[in-house]
């Protein structure tokens, strides 16, 4: 072959050794008790999370079949949790950049067979890409078709969330849910949450489920050198407006730091946000995410983030014990995955997914 793979070694070990790779983290992680928002206030995923929080609610009969589709396939069926393969930095990256570290997901077929092989719940991808196999796959695995993304080929560069296709063409594919971005805080931000709200509602009425990438981009969030587009306040109110246009799960990136409305002195804070309800440990700003989620009743999944080569596997695990332990419900993890050789990609969606599945990583 005359490409050059990013190459690290991934070998499948018991949980004992991924849990090994938190190193001086590990006591921190897997001992920490939530003392602000203890777990009793938080809905926490469960096998019965379809009947308990959406029988309920108004979505139709056929939507609640859609969410069942999504949380019953895969390793984690059945256990409240998700597994997610999303590949659409193919538009929001460039082509060319997301896949030179392995050209086969050119083809999105690779794409497709990358996530049934991991045994995810699902694979999201561009409306084009799942658009050209869905006769061959869509009774396979559940489709989630992103609706909108940022294109990069304008100069200069902008970044907007735009509609690259219609809700009725992703069900008419056989989508059993649509994905959507809104960047939150950006001048655009007023006519993206118009127009995804709208494609929900279209999308609920059609019988199909909700993803929501719940993004906050600014660039007047970066002070002193702190980047707060992922402070737990700015990111936790992004998931409180995104369930609020019914997004039935919610991605979010996994908070950094706190007190981003203070250190920009705009919209509204209480001293008690960063007292009574997080402090400065990752598993209680996690669960400040949690918790804009209707308290956990709207499942929240954190993002995987880029690929950064030997260390994508401690890194993912510490992201999927920060999630599970904060009361999230998952990882949607791509780059790392799919920009590595087919078969690495499957054993670290698995490593992942092993946390999920041990009873010993608790709800702290």
């Amino acid at each position: 072959m005359f490409w050059k793979f990013i190459q690290i070694k991934v070998k499948m070990k018991d949980l004992r050794q991924l849990l090994d790779l938190l190193g001086d983290e590990k006591d921190s992680l897997l001992n920490h008790v939530c003392t602000k928002i203890t777990k009793e206030h938080i809905h926490f995923p469960n096998p019965n999370h379809i009947e308990t929080h959406f029988l309920q609610s108004n979505r139709k009969a056929q939507s609640i079949r859609s969410l069942t589709q999504l949380y019953n396939h895969g390793r984690l069926s059945n256990t409240g949790y998700l597994s997610i393969l999303p590949v659409d930095q193919g538009i929001e990256h460039t082509a060319g950049s997301s896949f030179s570290p392995n050209p086969i997901y050119f083809d999105p077929e690779n794409i497709v067979k990358l996530a049934l092989e991991a045994g995810c719940n699902a694979v999201a991808s561009t409306m084009g890409g799942l658009a050209m196999l869905s006769r061959k796959y869509a009774h396979k695995i559940p489709f989630v078709v992103k609706i909108n993304h940022n294109e990069l080929l304008t100069y200069p560069n902008k970044y907007d969330q735009i509609m690259f296709g219609s809700v009725r063409d992703a069900w008419n594919m056989g989508a059993v849910a649509v994905g959507a971005t809104v960047y939150f805080g950006s001048a655009e931000s007023d006519r993206q949450i118009i127009e995804v709200a709208k494609a929900f509602e279209q999308a609920h009425n059609l019988g199909m489920a909700t993803i929501l990438w719940c993004y906050s981009r600014n660039d007047a969030f970066l002070k002193d050198g702190v980047d707060y587009n992922t402070a737990a306040d700015i990111t936790g109110q992004a998931n409180y407006l995104g369930v609020s246009i019914q997004a039935d799960i919610i991605k979010q990136k996994l908070p950094t730091n706190n007190g981003g409305f203070t250190a920009i002195k705009f919209a509204k804070s209480s001293p008690d946000m960063y007292t009574k309800l997080a402090s400065d440990h990752p598993i209680d700003l996690c669960r400040y995410q949690v918790l804009n989620c209707y308290s956990g009743r709207i499942s929240m999944i954190n993002s995987g983030g880029e690929s950064k080569g030997e260390n994508d596997l401690a890194q993912a695990i510490k992201t999927a014990v920060i999630n599970k332990r904060a009361g999230g419900a998952g990882m949607i993890m791509g780059r790392k995955a799919f920009q590595r050789p087919f078969s690495e990609g499957v054993e670290l969606i698995h490593a992942v997914q092993e946390i999920y599945l041990d009873k010993e990583v608790s709800i702290a």
